[in-house]
């Protein structure tokens, strides 16, 4: 079914005959980037003011239309705002109700721009709102993390490799770890949002416009540093977005392996933690049930993120400048990471500091494993052996001790001389967890000094 001419599309002048219905749903785009709305208003504000400070406009007409844009932003917030499909997107949506509302002056906003221009801009002001909402919810983590690990600067428990014991570290030494993780994708985001801060709106539909524009004052206007250099990059590219959705992609990995470590490190075998009964859920049919389940969705929803990035990736792959129809399918891959990077960083901010460690059985784990095994190949250096030659000799006590199903520190004297006469008495202040976690002060180390150390110079930074 077809339409007569012009019914709807406000830019159908060139055309004998409308889209159908059919095509008419499936180009629409309102349906989910009408939640651009607010930087959509914000953008054609300033446009408008811009116009008319070069006298494009009349101050009459960009009055109207800041006052019409200002009641369009007040409908949509109350939800009185009719939405229509037929209108195809949030610009024109909002341009056809700023018509209604002011009349002529609605139809002369759109002058020295196009929605190409125009979508660029908003997307990239609504990227950077989005980095400016996890900015801070980062910030609440790495607190959070930060106050978790010095209460634990002197618990000691199993270090991995493998996901076999390794070293006994600290467990604040670990919390620690997962900090330095998500400040690196702090960084990024501060990265990705100075290079998305460049004005694309004057550039019009590809290659600028005839009219006078004052773009440096409108980025000024809506907080941009600087003003695209080239029309045909400005309104064809979304490598920004892909950007962002790295970072994002990033963030949820980090925060999969963190809920890797406490999906197992919370079952009865490992025992190492317990997460707060508001962060989990039971099961329908087995009453002894509490499922670690805010971490597992987590891990789940991190597969959606590195989707959402190579669908964007493979979206620019193809597409010859400048702008093309492909890039109206930008939107959803990016809000949905957006949302869910969100969502995850903020039920992480809430539940991290929250974690109890259960000190004890971390300690007995790092106890199995002989995991102060390198520390007794370090004595055996630091007597004159030399390292490959310790390292035999210790290879040959933690099989005699794994047979004997005993720790290295519970070996008797006479038992480890056996293996070489070069080991004393002092042995044993070397290979308990707490001496093996204690000697390790180098800069960034596991032991509670240097983990207090770590703690201090992270507080001066954010002080």
């Amino acid at each position: 079914m077809t339409q007569p001419a012009g019914k709807n599309q406000m830019w159908s002048g060139r055309f004998s005959e409308s889209t159908t219905e059919l095509v008419a749903a499936f180009s629409e785009s309102v349906s989910f980037d009408r939640r651009l709305y607010a930087q959509d208003i914000a953008q054609s504000t300033a446009h408008a003011r811009m116009l008319a400070k070069v006298g494009v406009l009349t101050q009459a007409d960009a009055d109207a239309i800041g006052g019409g844009l200002q009641q369009v932003l007040a409908e949509i917030e109350r939800g009185d705002f009719v939405w229509k499909a037929e209108l195809e997107d949030v610009h024109m949506n909002i341009e056809a109700r700023l018509t209604e509302i002011v009349g002529d002056a609605g139809k002369r906003l759109h002058t020295g721009r196009s929605r190409n221009d125009q979508v660029a801009t908003d997307i990239r002001l609504y990227v950077r709102d989005a980095i400016d909402v996890l900015l801070p919810l980062i910030d609440q983590l790495a607190n959070g993390l930060l106050d978790l690990a010095e209460a634990e600067a002197d618990s000691i428990m199993p270090g991995f490799t493998h996901l076999q014991i390794a070293q006994p570290v600290t467990f604040g030494h670990h919390l620690l770890a997962w900090r330095e993780q998500i400040l690196r994708d702090r960084s990024r985001l501060v990265d990705a949002r100075a290079r998305l801060n460049v004005l694309p709106l004057g550039s019009a539909a590809l290659a600028g416009t005839v009219y006078p524009l004052d773009r440096h004052y409108v980025a000024q206007q809506l907080g941009f540093d600087a003003v695209s250099e080239n029309s045909l990059d400005a309104v064809s590219d979304r490598d920004f977005a892909i950007e962002f959705c790295a970072a994002a992609a990033m963030i949820l990995v980090h925060l999969s392996r963190w809920s890797e470590e406490l999906i197992i490190w919370s079952t009865p075998m490992f025992g190492f933690v317990s997460l707060p009964d508001r962060f989990c859920t039971g099961s329908s049919i087995m009453p002894q049930k509490k499922n670690p389940d805010v971490p597992e969705l987590v891990r789940g929803k991190t597969g959606r993120v590195i989707g959402d990035l190579n669908a964007l990736l493979v979206l620019m792959k193809g597409q010859p400048l400048a702008y093309n129809r492909d890039n109206q399918e930008d939107k959803e891959p990016l809000f949905d990471a957006i949302d869910t990077v969100t969502m995850c960083l903020r039920v992480y901010a809430e539940m991290a500091p929250h974690i109890v460690v259960k000190r004890e059985a971390c300690r007995a784990a790092a106890a199995r494993g002989f995991s102060t095994a390198t520390d007794l190949a370090d004595y055996l250096v630091r007597k004159g052996l030399a390292f490959r030659d310790a390292h035999h000799v210790v290879g040959a006590v933690v099989g005699f001790a794994a047979k004997a199903e005993r720790d290295l520190a519970e070996l008797s004297l006479d038992e480890l001389r056996g293996f070489s006469s070069a080991i004393e008495a002092d042995v044993y202040e070397h290979i308990t967890l707490e001496a093996s976690v204690s000697a390790r002060k180098t800069y960034g180390g596991t032991a509670p000094e240097q983990v207090r150390a770590a703690i201090a110079r992270a507080r001066e930074k954010t002080s």
